[in-house]
C-alpha cells in the first residue's frame, strides 16, 4: 500500500502555517470544479457570459484532444440527479453553477466547461496564484485522459484558489462573495466540515474517486481570522470503500486540528 497526504493550512494571502508535501500533484477529482466556477464568474464580470441566460443542458461534448472525438457523461457516476432531469431543456448558467458546487454535478460541470472553455479555466488558476494545477479536459473525457491530458491539483494551489476568493482578487469582490456563498452551501460535508463546530461557516469543495479524497475550504471562525485548509490524499492498494472512509476521518481530524490552532498567528 502507498499513500500520499498533502496539507496546506494558513491565512489567505500569507505564508502557510503548515505545509506538508503541499506541492505534490494529485488527480483533481471534483476539486477542479472550483476553477470552473471561477472561470464562469470571471467571464460574467468581463461581460462574455450572462449568468442568468439559459444554457442548453446536453450530454455530448467535444474531447479536449481536438480531433472531432466526442464523449458523454454516465449518469451512474454522477452524484447529482436534478441536472439530469433537465436534459434537453435550457436552464440559467447560475443554476448550473450551484448544482456543480453544492451537489458536485458532473453534467453541469461539462456544460459550463463547454460554455467558458479550458483556456479560461487555466487563466483562473493562474490569476489565483496557482502554479502546478491543470484542468486539461472535461469529466469522463477518456480519450483526452488516454492521450495524457490529466486534471491535476496540489493542496497549495487549492489553498491559493480559496484564498483569492476570500481576498476578492480572483474576480470582482461581489462575484467572489457569491462564489464563497455557493461553496458554503456545499451539501457533501463528510470530511473537512466535520472538523469544525456546527454553525461555523466553511466554504469548501471536496472531490473523490477510487483511491482519492480531497477537500479544500475557507473556515470563518467567530473568534479568529479566517483560514484556509486544503488536504489532498491519494492511495493505492486499499479497497476503495475502506480507503474513502479512512480518508474522510483523517481529513476531519486534520480539520479539527486546524480549528484548535485557529487563533495562532
Amino acid at each position: 500500500m502507498t499513500s500520499f497526504v498533502s496539507v496546506w493550512v494558513g491565512r489567505p494571502g500569507d505564508p502557510p502555517r503548515r505545509a506538508d508535501d503541499a506541492d505534490r500533484l494529485h488527480a483533481a477529482a471534483s476539486t477542479m470544479k472550483v476553477a470552473v466556477l471561477a472561470a464562469l464568474y470571471r467571464a460574467a464580470d468581463a461581460g462574455t457570459v450572462d449568468l442568468d441566460a439559459h444554457v442548453p443542458v446536453v450530454n455530448g461534448f467535444a474531447s479536449a484532444i481536438g480531433d472531432g472525438t466526442r464523449y458523454q457523461n454516465d449518469r451512474r457516476y454522477d452524484d447529482e440527479d436534478e441536472v439530469w432531469t433537465r436534459l434537453g431543456d435550457a436552464v440559467p448558467a447560475r443554476w448550473l453553477a450551484r448544482r456543480m458546487i453544492v451537489r458536485s454535478s458532473n453534467l453541469a460541470t461539462n456544460v459550463l466547461l463547454q460554455l467558458v472553455g479550458l483556456p479560461a479555466v487555466a487563466d483562473a488558476w493562474r490569476c489565483a496564484g496557482a502554479v502546478n494545477s491543470v484542468t486539461a479536459r472535461g469529466i469522463e473525457d477518456y480519450a483526452a485522459r488516454d492521450a495524457g491530458r490529466d486534471n491535476v491539483v496540489t493542496a497549495a494551489d487549492l489553498a491559493a484558489l480559496l484564498g483569492a476568493l476570500h481576498l476578492g482578487t480572483l474576480a470582482k469582490p461581489e462575484s467572489c462573495a457569491e462564489m464563497l456563498d455557493l461553496l458554503a452551501a456545499q451539501e457533501w460535508r463528510q470530511d473537512l466540515a466535520l472538523g469544525v463546530p456546527d454553525g461555523v461557516r466553511i466554504a469548501h469543495k471536496n472531490g473523490w474517486m477510487t483511491g482519492v479524497r480531497h477537500s479544500a475550504g475557507l473556515v470563518c471562525p467567530p473568534d479568529a481570522e479566517p483560514y484556509v485548509i486544503a488536504v489532498c490524499t491519494t492511495s493505492r492498494g486499499v479497497p476503495p470503500d475502506d480507503y474513502d472512509e479512512r480518508a474522510c476521518r483523517h481529513l476531519a481530524e486534520l480539520s479539527a486540528e486546524a480549528w484548535r490552532d485557529r487563533v495562532l498567528p
